[in-house]
């Protein structure tokens, strides 16, 4: 469905001061999603000198890693935010500059597919069948490498022809695969 707020109410609810990039990243706290490499990741780009303001990541849903992605948040001081089981996933994209999808595993995952027709720019790996159902739709970085994760994530928010040619290339992707008809 589509969102159903705009942009700077999602943005306000999260507490984000203007100009503040927004990652999202939805999925089952599982080792399958690859939040750990996700907050590795976070750690490096906080210490990028591209990014004058580093972004918030807001994490959207639950599982068995909550409690030590929570510890691990804490300990080392990250601006994410776990924000448990969502139903708002569109007002979230919408409000987001990328959307990120750090996968170790996938198949043919929802929120890369949501992220593409929402035409959200997508930094996603090179997990499974994601190549193929995203072609260049997004920015593919290998499994479980933080540091490209990383350099991907800092190109698209400080690069805006980047982000624009990467959100019209997910919708172009997005028109290819098969609807309801």
């Amino acid at each position: 469905p589509p969102a159903t707020r705009t942009r700077a109410e999602v943005r306000e609810e999260l507490g984000l001061d203007e100009g503040r990039p927004l990652v999202v990243a939805i999925g089952r706290l599982h080792p399958q999603k690859g939040y750990d490499v996700l907050l590795d990741a976070v750690a490096r780009w906080e210490a990028d000198d591209r990014l004058t303001t580093p972004p918030l990541v807001a994490i959207a849903g639950d599982g068995p890693l909550q409690a030590e992605l929570a510890e691990r948040i804490r300990a080392a001081r990250l601006p994410v935010l776990l924000l448990g089981r969502r139903d708002d996933v569109a007002d979230l994209l919408g409000a987001a500059d990328l959307c990120v999808l750090p996968s170790r595993w996938e198949g043919s995952p929802f929120t890369a597919q949501e992220a593409l027709r929402a035409g959200t720019p997508l930094v996603s790996t090179r997990a499974g069948g994601l190549p193929e159902l995203l072609g260049d739709g997004a920015a593919l970085v290998p499994v479980a490498d933080a540091g490209a994760l990383a350099d991907a994530v800092v190109r698209v928010l400080t690069d805006p022809g980047h982000a624009v040619e990467l959100a019209e290339a997910g919708r172009r992707q997005a028109l290819t695969w098969p609807d309801e008809e």
